[in-house]
């Protein structure tokens, strides 16, 4: 790597860290330089030569992040999400309306509905929660336990929705009916069609570019595709019907068939209401009607006091290993210090943007990956160790491209076989063989993301950091080594022909 290039990426890297230590700070930080609060721990003769006002504080807050690029709109509040076991949340209880489901398929309905309500709340933005199943002669309950729930009410509304979508053709009928728009359409007149929520590939938030109102767009799957094609080319001119669990949404009329799979379902919704509509619409529709019969307030599986001691025993478990890395490789360690605080502050931001539920299962995680990190930076300077040992003529420089592309092989093989580990304990594709409990996920997740991140680090940002600071250094002592050699060498040269 050259001078300018390691130059480069340095000051690349002081940017990420100050942005990320924006991102990591406390949403408001007080400072006080006020005599009240500075004089409290200074002598009085010393305090009254301070040229500081009686009182003055300085209130900073962090700044929103707020993003609005081509049309997609990114928000986060930045706070860490912590889990059930630490910040507590909300349990719900659910009841499964199996009278429409023969016997020997109500077990495998519950199974479906269990799945869809975890990719519901995953989707709303929460990981780790937990959904269980709870059977008794007739009764078929789900218990929802979602962590970090402020808004207890629209995640009940959001988990308990069906979500059943089908589009209906205007065939009217006699008889009378409830009124479904002011064109005195009935809901009556309406017949289902075969196009279905099934069809659907995908739905998101989009906002109309005239009234700003949010809308729901709906892409459908290449059979999905056909049907609607089929169904609004005969019913051009006529009304066509969006109903989500049998509840008329929108009522367009078909001014011409539409062949590209993509509709849209617009009226009188808020930034929050689609976006629930959406994420139920991509997770599925439940396949049994479901009801919320109870739902409380979960306290913290740990106290504060537990808390408050495993943040000290990381703490203290992190300042050891800083500790050892300085006193085994000196100017070497300092440089791994830097690169793990780095690695630390990045990946706290990322679990406050993607965002990440924490959990003690996930604190785990980040401490294995870690050690994983420090593994990676002592096989680099041991390899350079070697290095200098075999080589005399190669310069420092030389040497460390050497040390880092022999010690890749072996970073790139144990980290790769982690990450093998994390994907089946993360099981992505929901194989039923495998493991889908929440807590075991969230400790996946967490090591997975490390290792990214250690990687990113210990080959990337741990070479910048060497290249800048500890190989002009070393040429150096070793430059001075090598004149105060031969200067030896040269006295005892004459000594000796004297």
């Amino acid at each position: 790597m050259s001078k300018r290039f390691a130059l480069i990426l340095y000051f690349l890297l002081l940017v990420v860290a100050i942005c990320t230590v924006v991102v990591d700070i406390p949403a408001t930080v007080t400072i006080s330089l006020g005599k009240d609060k500075v004089c409290a721990s200074l002598p009085h003769s010393v305090c009254s030569l301070l040229p500081l006002p009686k009182t003055k504080d300085i209130l900073l807050t962090r700044p929103q992040f707020n993003v609005n690029v081509a049309g997609i709109k990114l928000s986060r509040d930045l706070e860490v999400k912590q889990g059930l076991d630490i910040a507590g949340g909300t349990q719900v209880t659910l009841a499964a309306d199996m009278s429409q489901i023969a016997p020997p398929d109500r077990d495998k309905a519950l199974q479906t509905a269990q799945q869809i309500i975890e990719r519901r709340i995953n989707l709303y933005g929460v990981s780790e929660a937990t959904v269980q199943t709870a059977k008794s002669t007739n009764e078929y309950r789900l218990v929802a336990e979602i962590p970090g729930i402020s808004d207890s009410s629209q995640a009940v509304q959001l988990i308990g929705s069906t979500a059943q979508l089908d589009f209906r053709e205007y065939k009217p009928t006699s008889g009378s009916g409830k009124i479904a728009s002011t064109s005195g359409v009935l809901v009556s007149d309406f017949k289902p069609t075969d196009l279905s929520g099934k069809d659907l590939a995908n739905a998101s938030v989009a906002f109309d570019s005239q009234t700003g109102k949010p809308y729901i767009s709906l892409q459908f799957t290449p059979d999905g595709t056909k049907k609607f094609a089929e169904i609004t080319s005969r019913n051009v001119g006529k009304p066509l019907a969006i109903f989500i669990d049998d509840y008329p949404i929108t009522i367009p009329v078909v001014s011409q068939a539409i062949t590209t799979g993509q509709a849209q379902i617009s009226g009188d919704f808020s930034t929050d209401d689609a976006n629930n509509m959406s994420i139920a619409l991509n997770a599925g529709a439940l396949p049994v009607p479901i009801s919320v019969i109870g739902q409380q307030t979960v306290d913290a599986t740990l106290g504060n006091q537990a808390v408050q001691r495993s943040v000290q025993a990381i703490l203290i478990g992190i300042g050891i290993i800083f500790l050892f890395m300085i006193l085994l490789y000196d100017l070497k360690g300092l440089i791994a210090v830097a690169s793990l605080l780095l690695y630390g502050l990045i990946t706290l931001a990322l679990y406050k943007l993607i965002p990440i539920t924490l959990s003690l299962a996930g604190i785990a995680g980040f401490l294995l990956s870690m050690g994983m990190a420090v593994d990676t930076n002592i096989l680099v300077f041991e390899r350079l160790k070697e290095e200098e040992r075999k080589s005399i003529k190669r310069t420092r420089e030389q040497l460390l491209n050497q040390a880092f592309s022999r010690a890749w092989n072996s970073i790139r093989d144990a980290n790769f076989t982690t990450l093998i580990t994390c994907f089946v304990l993360y099981n992505p594709f929901e194989w039923e063989f495998l493991n889908r409990s929440g807590m075991v996920r969230g400790f996946a997740l967490t090591l997975a993301l490390g290792i990214f991140l250690n990687i990113l680090c210990g080959m990337g940002v741990t070479r910048v950091l060497m290249t800048m600071f500890y190989s002009p250094l070393s040429s150096r002592r070793r430059q001075s080594a090598d004149e105060a050699a031969s200067l030896h060498t040269g006295s005892r040269q004459k000594s000796n022909e004297r």
